[in-house]
């Protein structure tokens, strides 16, 4: 079940996407740099102000409940998310009223099954609610997975940057899809 975050999930998504970051990337920093990046990223106020604005939107992922005794998505955590917001990645194409796709991240051990691809598509819609308009995706240069599961919904790279986590650059790669015709 995926359902729009709101201002009260503010908790719950700052403990998600501190332990997707940790699993996903972790590895790669000094503890510090970690920490550091992780309060500034991820604080419960600053995720609540991400959620209460109106030109951002984020989407909970809920694992499906049909194998287990019913829950509501308030009694569950969620499993994974996906944030979309106006395009501001440091590319020289980045245009007024394109879109970016943030964050789409899913807890290892839930992760296939389309659960990143429903994801996915709820942003997509959300960010082309208005008409086709060009889209933006930050992945990092070595997370190969992640980039084939873009391309293959039409993200090509077109650029990099430096994403800072606390002191350490990572080496990332800005991809982008042209806005499309409506299907």
């Amino acid at each position: 079940m995926i359902r729009r975050a709101t201002p009260a999930d503010a908790e719950a998504l700052s403990a998600l996407s501190r332990t997707c970051f940790t699993q996903t990337f972790g590895h790669l920093y000094a503890p510090a740099d970690l920490e550091t990046f992780l309060d500034e990223a991820y604080a419960p106020d600053v995720l609540r102000a991400e959620l209460e604005d109106p030109h951002r939107a984020t989407w909970l992922l809920f694992d499906d409940p049909s194998d287990e005794a019913p829950a509501s998505s308030a009694t569950q955590a969620p499993i994974g998310y996906v944030t979309a917001c106006p395009a501001h990645l440091p590319h020289p194409d980045v245009a007024p009223g394109d879109g970016e796709i943030q964050r789409l991240y899913i807890l290892q051990g839930h992760q296939g099954g389309g659960r990143g691809t429903a994801l996915l598509t709820t942003a997509l819609k959300w960010l082309e609610r208005d008409g086709p308009r060009t889209l933006w995706i930050g992945v990092w240069s070595e997370n190969y997975g992640a980039q084939r599961f873009y391309a293959r919904h039409g993200f090509e790279v077109v650029g990099d940057y430096s994403f800072m986590v606390g002191d350490h650059a990572d080496y990332e790669l800005i991809t982008r899809r042209p806005a499309q015709a409506t299907r």
